[in-house]
């Protein structure tokens, strides 16, 4: 009996070049990559250095050879997720905050006005777009040329793929770099748990946090949760990474969406 032709669903990489100021009172730029894997109905926008570090992960049990400074190595920026489900333009926000999981779902609404501007970006033709999301304006060059009607981040919604976007302010900036086929959207490694909450209730807690990070981290070090049969924190080390974890709740005061 002749076997069925089994035909492979083939996905989409569209890798991009984050840049952004994080911090108000410094004006370096951090720049890293993204990826946008997509099938064309639903896609996942994440850091490159998440899929590196969840490889690294993989190594480390395979081999049960932990190396913190690699670890170290692949911090990102972009510490979260954003699944999107494209036919009813809806997404779920995936970020970590101390040691718990938290999400929120949300079905963001671009007004976007499409401009007569066109511009060639690469090997694209695309036109101009604006929209005002997050307390920012955004111009936004998408192309036809992709039917995908997706984009970086939380964007999508205009009539082909976003090439490249960025508020008027020059904070943030997301460019396409490269295209490419993938066997099927990357699968995050599960580290326990999701809390769902709302999304204003998530934003609530990260101004709390960025008000008062001494507080969040004392209660964080007193909670002693992520328990299980893990060996007790050195204290010297507990307060080193207690300086490192205030440090960066301060450094990112500017975030992407500023309401």
């Amino acid at each position: 009996m002749a076997m069925p032709l089994v035909i492979a669903q083939q996905s989409t990489r569209f890798i991009y070049q984050v840049t952004q100021t994080p911090d108000s009172t410094n004006t370096e730029k951090k720049t890293e990559l993204a990826y946008l894997d997509t099938d064309g109905k639903r896609s996942l926008f994440y850091a490159e250095n998440s899929l590196k570090r969840d490889s690294l992960m993989d190594r480390m049990r395979a081999t049960r050879n932990f190396d913190r400074e690699q670890m170290q190595n692949l911090r990102s920026n972009l510490q979260f997720t954003i699944e999107k489900d494209l036919t009813n333009q809806s997404l779920t926000y995936r970020s970590r905050i101390g040691r718990d999981n938290y999400s929120y779902p949300e079905t963001p609404v671009f007004e976007w006005k499409i401009l007569p501007e066109t511009v060639k970006i690469g090997d694209y033709q695309t036109q101009k777009a604006e929209t005002k999301f997050g307390g920012r304006t955004w111009y936004a060059w998408f192309t036809q040329e992709i039917p995908f009607q997706d984009g970086p981040y939380k964007f999508s919604g205009l009539p082909g793929l976003i090439v490249k976007i960025q508020d008027a302010k020059g904070d943030y900036s997301f460019d396409l770099m490269q295209t490419k086929k993938i066997a099927e959207i990357y699968q995050p490694l599960n580290r326990g748990q999701f809390i769902t909450l709302s999304k204003s209730k998530y934003i609530e807690m990260e101004k709390k946090i960025q008000k008062d990070p001494v507080s969040f981290v004392n209660a964080l070090r007193n909670s002693g949760r992520g328990g299980g049969n893990r060996p007790p924190i050195d204290p010297k080390e507990m307060q080193e990474r207690q300086k490192r974890m205030e440090a960066e709740i301060k450094s990112r005061n500017n975030p992407i969406e500023l309401k």
